[in-house]
């Protein structure tokens, strides 16, 4: 499977909203195809490079959806897209207009996973979050009882290193996340 890739300074989660303005020509083509074959792009956090430039990226990411798209008074393009499934970059080539296009695989569905009791106030405090935050977060499905659901949208607000959060898009098992969400918490509260 080939699509275009956009490569950033951000974790895209499977679930998860991706604000994002465009100026760059090579992005707001793909951005068109994008939104007249109703195709998704690949979103990969930059390992080494600028959002402007040449990028090395990680080998884990999201596919993205555009949901919305405005046009911004200062004449920038502004589009929302939702995380879909995730992927894994086998091979990249670069275009004459500076787009990379990815071979990717998907990788497996996460398993839809009760939230454990002992992990309760993670949702709890969560919903007081994406009730704060506003437009972004407030169109989202909220599935406070999947563990899955609760722990992605936890690390993408979290103010954690990019890092920690590619690890925990890598990461396949929820309870693992949930460990990871919980001792942050714990040490924001020392």
């Amino acid at each position: 499977m080939q699509v275009p890739l956009f490569p950033l300074n951000t974790v895209l989660f499977p679930g998860g909203p991706l604000p994002l303005r465009i100026f760059e020509t090579r992005y707001l083509d793909m951005i068109s195809r994008c939104l007249k074959t109703e195709s998704a792009f690949g979103v990969l956090l930059i390992r080494d490079g600028r959002e402007s430039g040449p990028a090395t990226t990680h080998d884990v990411g999201t596919l993205a959806r555009i949901v919305d798209w405005y046009q911004g008074s200062d004449g920038l393009l502004g589009i929302t897209a939702i995380g879909e499934e995730r992927f894994r970059l086998l091979a990249s080539h670069r275009q004459a207009d500076g787009l990379n296009i990815g071979e990717i695989e998907l990788l497996p569905n996460e398993p839809s996973m009760p939230l454990p009791d002992d992990y309760r106030e993670i949702a709890t405090i969560l919903t007081g979050v994406l009730d704060d935050l506003g437009r972004l977060y407030e169109s989202l499905e909220r599935r406070m009882d999947d563990a899955g659901w609760v722990t992605s949208r936890f690390v993408e607000i979290l103010p954690i290193d990019l890092e920690q959060k590619q690890l925990c898009l890598e990461q396949s098992d929820p309870i693992e996340r949930l460990r990871i969400v919980r001792q942050v918490l714990e040490a924001g509260r020392r």
